[in-house]
């Protein structure tokens, strides 16, 4: 095996240094006086030492030792009368408002609880809203606005209101055309095994979703203008 040419010298300056530290604590340390040794009960925490108590003077007037206190003073206050009194005449303490919630009994309180109506005593119960009001306002001075617009074309000629006899004929038309292409399209054979097949079901399955729109757009306003050509 490997042995390394300082092992001995490594040794040595082991056992120098520590030979010098074989006893508690280092051999150079300077030993304490013998004056100065561990008495009795002086490493205890010593008592506080505060100042003497100096009373200060009196500015009132001092009671003389040969003086006499008054005696013989009676009060004429009927205390079990006034005490009767402020009784009866005391406002009874109202019961809190509580509320149980099971059939234990457990108790809880009613006013915080969102059971109590307060929104019922306010100043603006029952009255519309400001915004509401405003936004009802806006609404109406817009409507306003496109009827004006409306009008004025009317009065140039480039648009025709729809009356309501035309109104219907256009409808129950468009609701006819949408029955006979429903009607086209129940005749339909189940397997679609052809391009042809699936162009005409495409076909009238767009025609259909066209149909609809224009029906729900005609049912879901009464007033409607036409351009003329």
């Amino acid at each position: 095996r490997f042995i390394s040419k300082h092992t001995e010298t490594i040794e040595k300056e082991w056992e120098s240094k520590k030979s010098s530290h074989k006893t508690m604590g280092l051999a150079k340390v300077e030993r304490p006086c013998p004056k100065y040794f561990l008495q009795k009960h002086s490493k205890e925490p010593k008592p506080f030492e505060g100042k003497p108590f100096k009373c200060r003077e009196n500015s009132g007037q001092v009671t003389i030792t040969n003086e006499k206190p008054i005696m013989g003073l009676q009060s004429k206050k009927n205390f079990v009368h006034n005490n009767v009194m402020d009784i009866l005449m005391k406002v009874p303490k109202k019961p809190v408002p509580i509320y149980v919630d099971t059939k234990r009994g457990n108790k809880n309180l009613l006013e915080p609880s969102g059971l109590v109506h307060k929104y019922l005593k306010k100043k603006d119960f029952g009255k519309t809203p400001q915004y509401i009001t405003e936004r009802k306002e806006e609404v109406k001075r817009v409507q306003e606005e496109y009827d004006a617009y409306v009008k004025e074309y009317m009065r140039k000629g480039a648009m025709k209101q729809l009356t309501e006899e035309e109104r219907d004929a256009v409808l129950q038309g468009l609701k006819k055309n949408w029955e006979e292409l429903h009607h086209e399209f129940q005749g339909l054979s189940v397997v679609i095994d052809s391009l042809p097949k699936k162009n005409n079901k495409l076909r009238l399955e767009a025609s259909m979703k066209n149909l609809e729109k224009d029906i729900d757009l005609i049912e879901r306003h009464k007033t409607i203008y036409i351009a003329h050509n």
